[in-house]
This record gives structure tokens, sequence and C-alpha cells, in this order.
């Protein structure tokens, strides 16, 4: 008995109990996207988590924006994102001491076909939500059928690469596959699980303030929109006792404050108000930490170092405007700015600039001309990439004094060759007599002060480039609909990059909204790549496939990069706790505040 992704209306029939025709494979604890995973059956704890840590106290935290909403899986409003990690879990858990490996959480076991073509989970017996009701396999169907069909855009892709799935026994659900994707078993892993019977009555898709009952370890305390909420930790959580768990979820009470940007947050955070801070400017580390309790130990500062990829951050061009659709145009704009002005003034040049979107990793790419397997990769495609893919891209390297002239000469060449000329009047135009002028969407007074030194180097070549700051609700939705010439964004990327990579890149989000394709870019020989990383069959095929898909993404010139840092630079109470051990990425998702603890 099966059903096919797309279809509707079968649930009742699926959830019979079922039998497998193939002969099942071994179950395992854990699953890795190549190899096997570090831990062993039986581990006791993840590596970078403290099994022995006190629980107990209350953390405050501050962001920046607000919610009106408390369903982070759809499109509409903007709900806390704590919520998927607090409140909701999954069927497997992610280690970040390992590039992508999964263990065993609401599911006990998982295992697969010899190539990758079926997974099957089993849940554990105990699983039950926070209202005591139990885990069960209606419940993750439900999940999955709803998230694909009324959720997040996210979700859809890899449900359209299941061919069927059935239930095995009574805790056991397995998905064969209609797609090559040796990822997939791990991403239905990551699928959150949600209670069914939360949405009897309502429907998915519309935005609400409707707590969700979820199996984690926090329930969602109280609340009010755009200001706080409070995550509590459930006394009676069904995972306390899971391997996967020891050491984590360790502090009692987590409130998240918003302010309206990062100045206020800091602010706060000096008056006692928040628990720690995560610092951004290292100028500002040196010399803004001389308040009170910072000097007297209250506070302490770490810099915590990481082996992550760099990821991308930087003014993002919409080439679905015909003002940058034009790769001359948007390596001009490139020329223009001087980053080692900037990144001086900002930053006391401490950061290094984003040469790659997978700086900081041996996936970046090399900015020689292409060889060996990334050559063959790309080959097939020479006709459709841009200049610089397979001959080799760089970014320019101007004078920190600021005059840059040898930048602003070869934009000048550039966009003269576009069609752009300067008239009498300064202004620079194209053959129709149209101004070049544009507006940069922001959010945040540090970006802001970035574009106001852009804007006067911009000037210089006759452009005007005007700025618009919005408040995070209004941002968020003028990003999802892609309604901006230019706009700040950061994509976070990790070691083991898979299928959300279409959803960053891929060609559907052109047109459709709420992807992360914010520059629109459309690229065949991308999405090539994206295949080959998820079909290699071996780490050596995949990371010549993603060196590949760097060239693309940088030779296109999307992104007028910034800087990054593989230091995060964290402020904290002296009470706040954590393991000696650090995790390969970081303190990022999984290590603050999953293993922090109060000492008090």
């Amino acid at each position: 008995m099966f059903r096919a992704a797309g279809q509707a209306g079968l649930s009742a029939v699926i959830i019979g109990v079922c039998s497998v025709g193939i002969a099942a494979a071994q179950p395992k604890h854990g699953i890795s996207m190549y190899g096997t995973p570090e831990l062993p059956p039986g581990f006791v704890s993840l590596p970078y988590a403290n099994p022995k840590a006190p629980k107990g106290g209350r953390m405050v935290v501050g962001e920046v924006g607000g919610f009106d909403s408390m369903n982070p899986y759809i499109l509409k409003g903007e709900a806390p994102y704590n919520i998927r990690s607090h409140v909701v879990e999954t069927l497997l858990g992610r280690s970040w001491d390992e590039s992508f490996t999964l263990y065993g959480l609401l599911a006990e076991s998982v295992e697969t076909g010899p190539n990758r073509e079926w997974v099957e989970f089993h849940l554990r017996p105990e699983a039950k939500f926070s209202d005591g009701s139990p885990v069960t396999i209606e419940d993750v169907i439900w999940s999955f059928e709803t998230l694909a069909e009324k959720g997040h855009p996210r979700y859809r892709s890899s449900w359209e690469k299941i061919d069927r799935y059935e239930r095995v026994g009574e805790r056991g659900i397995r998905f064969d596959f209609n797609t090559v994707d040796n990822e997939l078993p791990l991403i239905l892993g990551l699928r959150p699980i949600l209670r069914k019977a939360d949405w009897d009555g309502r429907d998915f898709a519309e935005s609400s303030l409707d707590r969700i009952t979820g199996s984690g370890p926090y329930i969602v305390g109280e609340f009010e929109p755009n200001r706080y909420v409070e995550f509590v930790r459930n006394p009676d959580y069904w995972g306390s006792s899971v391997p996967y768990n020891q050491g984590l979820n360790n502090i009692d009470t987590i409130r998240y404050e918003y302010f309206t940007d990062a100045n206020v947050v800091f602010e706060a955070f000096k008056a006692g108000e928040l628990s720690y801070f995560r610092e951004g400017n290292p100028a500002k580390w040196k010399t803004d930490y001389s308040f009170p309790a910072a000097l007297n130990g209250d506070v302490v500062k770490e810099e915590i170092p990481h082996r992550r990829p760099a990821g991308m951050e930087g003014f993002v061009f919409n080439t679905r405007r015909e003002i940058f659709s034009d790769w001359r145009v948007r390596e001009a704009l490139i020329q223009a700015f001087n980053f080692e002005f900037i990144n001086q003034t900002m930053n006391d040049s401490v950061y290094p600039r984003r040469t790659s979107y997978y700086a900081n990793s041996d996936l970046a790419m090399s900015h020689d001309a292409a060889e060996g397997a990334v050559k063959s990769l790309l080959e097939p495609f020479a006709d459709t990439l841009v200049p610089g893919t397979m001959e080799g891209y760089s970014l320019p390297v101007a004078d920190i004094a600021g005059r840059n002239r040898s930048g602003l000469r070869e934009a000048r060449r550039l966009l003269q060759e576009a069609g752009w000329r300067v008239d009498d009047a300064g202004v620079l135009r194209n053959g129709s007599g149209q101004a070049f002028e544009f507006t940069v969407l922001l959010r945040s007074d540090r970006n802001e002060a970035i574009a106001n030194m852009y804007a006067e180097m911009l000037a210089r070549l006759g452009i005007t480039m005007r700025q618009e700051l919005v408040d995070s609700a209004q941002h968020n939705t003028r990003k999802s609909d892609y309604d901006y010439d230019m706009m700040v964004n950061v994509w976070g990327l990790s070691l083991s990059p898979g299928n959300e990579q279409y959803l960053y890149w891929g060609r559907d989000g052109v047109n459709t909204p709420g992807t992360r394709n914010y520059m629109g870019m459309d690229s065949v020989a991308a999405e090539a790549m994206i295949d080959t990383m998820l079909t290699a069959e071996s780490q050596k095929e995949f990371v010549a496939a993603v060196k590949a898909l760097d060239r693309i993404l940088m030779a296109g010139r999307y992104v007028v990069p910034f800087w990054f840092s593989d230091v995060s630079l964290v402020a904290h109470t002296a009470e706040m706790k954590h393991p000696e051990a650090l995790p390969i990425y970081g303190d990022w998702i999984g290590f603050l505040p999953e293993v922090w603890w109060i000492e008090e």
C-alpha cells in the first residue's frame, strides 16, 4: 500500500499496517552524508556537551525585529525561529561536530537501501508531545504531507522526490524515492514532526498566535507579539534520557526580548537586562566593553573559533531588475566598492573579505583557471557561463586611503561597454536616457553606515543610490516577494551543502516567492552542480561539484561581498558556562544556548 507524492486524501489507507517487500537493511543509530557516524551505538553524549551540567536558571536574549505568529513553518507571518529548536523535534538530531551526521531523536533507528533509494525510520515508543499524548506515525505522515502541501516552499522539493511511503509495523515508516539523492534520507530525518490534533478545524497555512504543541524540551510560555517570548523547560520531557540529549537543554527559562536594532540590544546588555551579546564589530569589541559589569568580572568576553564556511554576506543585486541584468554592470559596481577602506573604517581591517561562498573551508574554489574534475563538470555549460567562471575570478583590491582610482577606472570602462555614459550634468545614463539610480533596502543601522560610504563611491560614477530603512516585518515581506533593487543578505552555509542549495540558487526561485534566491539567478549550470552534489558517490566528486558551484556564484557577480570572521565574539554574564570542547561549527546552532548552563 502506498501513496505517490502529490496525491491527496489517502492518509487513512496508508495508516494501515503494511509489510515491506524488500529485505530490511540493518537499522542504525545514526546516519552520515558520507561514511559512518563518528559516535558509536550507545554513545553517552555529543562530544561538545557536558552530561553532568546542572539544570536550572534563567537566560534572557536580545533579538532584533519582532513576531506576529507562532507558526514558523509557513510563508505567512513572522514567528520566533526558536520554536524550531526549543519546542518542535525531528526524527533525527544533528551533531554540530561533524560535517553532516544525524543521530536518533524521535526515531530510535534509521536504515537505508544499499544505494539510498529508500529510508526507514522507527519511532521511539516513549516519544510524547508536551501534553502527554504519544508521537505517532499518523503525526509523522500528517506533518510530511501538510508541510509539503501548505507549508513554506522550502519543504516541497524534497517531497516531490518521494515516490511512495508506507507504514511498517506499529512505529515504522518507509519512504521510497523516485530520484537519486544521497542527502534525501538525512533531509527527511530533519523534518519537523507536529501534532496533528493541533490543527483540527484550523488552516495550517494561515498565520496564528496559537501555541504549537511540540515534543521538544521546552514549551512556549508567556509572550507578547513583537516584545518578548519565553520558553520554559518541560520537567516531564520524554527525551531526557536519550543519549543525543545528554547535557543539552539545561536552562529552565529562556526569554527572548525584541528590540528595534542591535545598538539598543547592546545598551540593554550593558544595563544587565540580557545574558549575552554577540558582537559583530571588532573595533567595538576593543573599545566598548569598559562598562562596570565587564570591568568587575560580572561580564565575560570570549572569542569562540569555528571551522564552518564563511557563507556570503553583502549587497545583493536583484537581477530581476533590468538595471542589474548585465554582469558587466554588476562587476562595475563591485569594482567601485572600496572594501579595504570600508573594512578599515568599520572593523580596523581585522576581518578578511568573503572571496568565496565557502571561504574558511576546503570547499572554497580556487581563483585560478578551472582544472581537473571542476573543469570537467563546468565544460558542458561553457557557452552559458559568464567570463571568469572557467578562467578564474578574483575580487578587486583597492587602497585603504579610499581613492580607488583603478577600481573606478575599470568600473567606467565596463559601464561604457554595457551602454552607460555620463552626461554633461555628471549623471550616468543609458542610450534611452534613463538615469542609473536605484534603492537599497535596509533594516540595520550598521548596514546603513556601509551604504552611506558606498553611495559616495558610486556618486563618482554618476550613479544615485538611495536608501530605504524599514522595520523587520516590512523587510521580511519585501524580501520574500523580491520587492527591492538591492538589499543586504547573509547566506549561512555548511560543510555539507545539499538540497537547500536549490532553495538558495535554484531557477524556480526566479519567480516563486519565499525562496532564498534573492539575486534571481537563473543558471542551468548551477542546478547541474547541485544535482552532482546530491548524487556524488565519493567525497572527492562532491567537493569538486561544490567548488564548481562556488565558481558560478562568484563569477556571476550577484553580490558585493563584505567580510567574515573565523571567530565569534561573545560577551556573557559570568554565571553562564559552557563545555571546554567546541564543535567544528563553533557557537553556531546547537551550541548556544543548547549546551550552556547557569552556575548560580
